[in-house]
């Protein structure tokens, strides 16, 4: 039995992975902030019967405290969406950044040196293209005039011809495009350093599009299936950015909260190793939104046109890394979890 420290185990995806983590036997002990960008209501005492220990992670005497006895630090806490504004920065990079350093720092003293670490796709920027005459591209930041024109694809650098989308791998270049994403690579790459300079060993899981119970509603830093959820709820056509043709890789939180088991389980790895967590079966942003509301028997999306000068055009994965390393596969099909999450319980 491994003894696991869950930063964030109060929060969305952490619920889960503390369920998952004890159901295959492990013992948990969670550290939480109640961060109110996850957290509008005070914590529980516990989660599974576990009990929370509320502490930022940023309090260095905290942290070395809840590192006592422990073998493996599954690190879930963060800011995650794309916030309010440029006004959000300091806390994305103290929640996200500091507090990881403080953690790894502490871990350093307390020896523990395995850490499962919960990234995200968004280090990619866009994801793969490539030009049918002139091949592999990765483009440049969509300008706010293509996007005002809506000239929402992005464009071959040679002969302007639009890209065709590919599954992107964990060796594809790392460009975030978002104050969060900037925060989730640099979380990567101070774990990286981490692992080399302390003979640790970092599984980083680079989650893509997280939907399912439990999912904070109604706040700038829900995901799109929650806020299309609450719209439905409410009577409301969802309302799908751009042309609604983006594309994305939904993955259910069960399987996430799997892939975290399967990571903690798989055999150490020195050093750093990063992996797509993703269902392998993508689908447009636009067709999520149909089917939730074909589920929740609601008003048909409605295509506004509208954008986000830091969302990207299409990311879709590769899974094949986190089942050959790992053992991981996604379970859960988009029809079959879209049907979950529309009865689903969201976090108020």
């Amino acid at each position: 039995m491994t003894h696991v420290l869950l930063t964030g185990g109060a929060g969305f995806i952490g619920t889960h992975v503390t369920a998952a983590l004890l159901a295959a036997g492990h013992s948990v002990a969670i550290l939480d902030s109640g961060h109110p960008a996850a957290h509008r209501r005070p914590l529980p005492e516990a989660i599974a019967g576990v009990p929370i220990q509320v502490a930022d992670l940023r309090d260095r005497d905290a942290v070395a405290g809840a590192l006592r006895g422990v073998d493996v630090v599954v690190h879930q806490a963060a800011m995650v969406g794309m916030g309010v504004d440029l006004t959000d920065l300091p806390a994305y990079v103290g929640s996200n950044d500091l507090a990881t350093a403080v953690l790894l720092a502490e871990m350093t003293r307390a020896k523990v040196r395995r850490l499962v670490l919960a990234s995200s796709m968004v280090v990619y920027g866009e994801g793969s293209y490539a030009c049918p005459e002139h091949g592999p591209q990765r483009p440049p930041a969509r300008a706010r005039r293509d996007l005002e024109a809506a000239h929402f694809e992005p464009p071959c650098t040679v002969c302007r011809a639009p890209l065709v989308s590919i599954p992107i791998d964990e060796d594809g270049s790392l460009d975030p495009r978002s104050v969060y994403a900037v925060t989730k690579l640099a979380q990567e790459h101070l774990s990286a350093t981490w692992a080399r300079q302390s003979d640790g060993s970092v599984v980083a899981l680079r989650y893509h599009n997280v939907y399912g119970p439990g999912m904070p509603r109604d706040t700038p830093y829900s995901g799109v299936a929650a806020i299309f959820r609450s719209a439905l709820a409410a009577g409301e056509a969802p309302r799908v950015f751009e042309d609604g043709r983006q594309r994305r890789d939904f993955v259910h939180v069960t399987d996430v909260a799997q892939a975290n088991v399967a990571a903690l389980e798989a055999t150490e790895r020195p050093g750093f190793s990063a992996y797509n967590i993703a269902s392998g079966r993508p689908a447009t942003v636009g067709d999520m939104a149909r089917i939730l509301a074909s589920v929740m028997a609601g008003p048909a999306p409605v295509v506004t046109g509208e954008f986000r000068l830091g969302d990207v055009r299409h990311v879709v994965a590769s899974p094949r890394r986190a089942a050959d390393e790992l053992g991981f596969t996604a379970a859960v099909d988009l029809s079959a979890g879209m049907a979950d999450f529309a009865v689903a319980e969201l976090r108020a």
